[in-house]
């Protein structure tokens, strides 16, 4: 069976265009399927067109940053080992609909079991194996999950849950770990290569495949539900903007259980017929990472700013690679890291922006001119608006991000295919509030606020939350950070309001160093001076403190904890606490 012909067609349009901006904008359409299923309709394609070409690795690191175990299958190899795990999972007891909650890390079964339960038409619920027994107690619950599959060594979280079809133990570590005592064991799945691929019935395109958990910055995680097309064919824009080729070798730097993982590292890569790289530690090791960009035949490599920002710190120069392409997205990439890994390796790393919600919806696509500080510009298959958050008019320069549903205006593109079917409160109910507001208008409500020049390049301002007011000037936490990061003894910071009885707030800087740096009064003075010679006045930092980030599991900064900090202080002051007039 190949791959689906109007995907395939859409795909290769993609391709042909992937430097020529305007053309891939103006020409593509989202493919209009009432049936898809991606594990039958695309990956046993892939599978019998290039049976023999890696389709995953899983590369283990040592204790040191070293290499450790390292597994391959091919895209012939995978299909066969989906479709015995999917054989398995129906004898479980698993049916069309029913949700899946999976708590692995990254290692091979994570992607067996992910191809086998969209074989199924079974619902995944991914989810982090750092996550809480509480946190894992409402995704069951919110969920309906009605199987569960972890890793042996977290059975002790899950010792209190109880799931219809059981739970399934899996020896991620390949320690030889036997199942727990009441537990299915993974390690019985048997592969037969002539085994029906086929299942009972087929999947519509409306029909649900995934429910993620935000990542939660600002609130309560929300439950987003996909569709079997929404991710596995709306990834079409990540892989225009990450820049991915038949054959590439794709490394993406990401955590299982969060929309980033399913991205770049399970269908914009199948899309493309790339190969799957996973870089799998326990402790993240920036040395240990370059010896395996250098040794793989990595092309394509993807990371958040945090690990950007933990490379430069080492010697780049030094390190080897045969990367083509690289891209950040997650947050906003500071410029001065851009300018960091230009100099060092020649390339320049291509911002993207996107949410749990949708694929990459903006983003500098290769071969194209790229804007230091701008998220570039809408993506192929989405048309953007900028709306006032306060009254809900269309703006021409800074507004709310928004995506325009109606294809009558705009580019006429109309809605994603990619974009979610909505927030739901539980597995079986939306929720409606949140809908009302996130839909509001006739446009997606992304919540990002946003500034677009004359050539439609964005440039990122703040979450709508996080922008504020200091003596009536709108600040831009985003932009006071890219400076602060510049200076050579900040690693990462963070910007809030302080509340200030005069000038309605200030802006305060939470600072993590740079190592050999002291949290002391010189290192403050030092940076203060910096910034007051970067900043205008009405911008400046008044008041910094070093101390630790507070971030979500996925690695997002939680600003909105930093912001209930300063709204308790009561005007005392913290330990490694400094204000810029303390050196006036």
């Amino acid at each position: 069976m190949p791959t689906h012909p109007q995907v395939r067609a859409a795909r290769d349009f993609l391709l042909l265009h992937r430097s020529d901006y305007d053309t891939a904008y103006a020409g593509f359409t989202w493919p209009e399927l009432p049936l898809f299923n991606f594990a039958t309709d695309w990956f046993d394609g892939l599978a019998e067109e290039t049976p023999d070409q890696v389709a995953l690795r899983v590369v283990d690191a040592t204790a040191d940053g070293g290499i450790g175990r390292d597994q391959s299958l091919t895209f012939a190899e995978l299909r066969d080992r989906s479709v015995a795990v999917a054989h398995w999972l129906v004898g479980l007891g698993v049916r069309r609909g029913d949700r899946v909650l999976l708590v692995l890390g990254n290692c091979v079964p994570l992607w067996e079991v992910m191809l086998a339960a969209i074989r199924i038409g079974a619902v995944i619920i991914p989810a982090t194996p750092q996550l809480a027994a509480h946190d894992l107690a409402d995704r069951v619950d919110r969920g309906d999950a009605k199987i569960l599959i972890a890793d042996t060594g977290d059975q002790d979280k899950f010792a209190d849950l109880q799931v219809p079809y059981g739970k399934v133990a899996v020896d991620g570590s390949g320690s030889g770990a036997p199942a727990p005592g009441g537990w299915h064991d993974y390690a019985t799945v048997i592969t037969d290569p002539s085994a029906d691929r086929h299942f009972p019935g087929v999947s519509k395109a409306e029909d649900p495949l995934l429910l993620y958990f935000t990542s939660g910055t600002t609130a309560l995680p929300k439950l987003v539900e996909h569709t079997q097309v929404s991710y596995p064919i709306g990834h079409l824009s990540t892989m225009y903007w990450l820049g991915l080729r038949p054959g590439d070798v794709h490394l993406n730097i990401s955590s299982p259980g969060w929309a980033k993982h399913a991205w770049s590292s399970f269908f914009a890569p199948w899309l493309a017929g790339a190969s799957i790289l996973v870089y799998n530690y326990q402790r993240f090791n920036a040395d240990g990472l370059l010896r395996v960009l250098g040794q793989a035949g990595v092309t394509t490599f993807c990371a958040p700013p945090t690990v950007w920002r933990m490379l430069i710190q080492t010697d780049l120069a030094a390190a080897t690679n045969s990367i083509r392409e690289a891209v950040s997205a997650g947050e906003p990439l500071n410029p001065e890291v851009i300018e960091q890994v230009r100099t060092a390796w020649g390339l320049t790393i291509r911002d993207g922006y996107g949410q749990t919600e949708t694929s990459a919806q903006a983003g500098n696509p290769p071969g194209v001119e790229l804007k230091l500080g701008s998220m570039g510009r809408p993506l192929p298959g989405y048309s953007v608006r900028l709306v006032d958050p306060a009254t809900g008019e269309t703006r021409p320069d800074e507004g709310e991000l928004c995506l325009d549903l109606d294809p009558s205006t705009g580019s006429g593109h109309g809605r994603p295919l990619s974009l979610m079917t909505g927030y739901k409160e539980r597995a079986d109910s939306f929720d409606d509030v949140k809908n009302q507001h996130a839909f509001d208008g006739g446009v997606y409500h992304t919540g990002d606020v946003v500034s677009i020049d004359a050539d439609g390049y964005l440039t990122y301002v703040g979450r709508a939350d996080d922008v504020f007011k200091a003596s009536d000037y709108r600040i831009s936490p985003f932009e006071l950070e890219s400076v602060l990061i510049e200076h050579p003894a900040v690693a990462e910071a963070a910007v809030v309001p302080h509340p200030d009885p005069v000038r309605l707030a200030v802006p305060k800087a939470y600072v993590v160093l740079t190592a050999g740096r002291e949290p002391d009064a010189q290192t403050a003075k030092d940076i203060f001076g910096f910034v007051r010679a970067q900043l205008a006045p009405y911008k400046r930092i008044r008041i910094l403190e070093f101390a630790d980030l507070p971030k979500t599991i996925s690695g997002k900064i939680r600003r909105v904890e930093l912001r209930r900090t300063e709204e308790a202080r009561d005007g005392r002051r913290a330990e490694n606490e400094f204000y810029a007039s303390d050196f006036d």
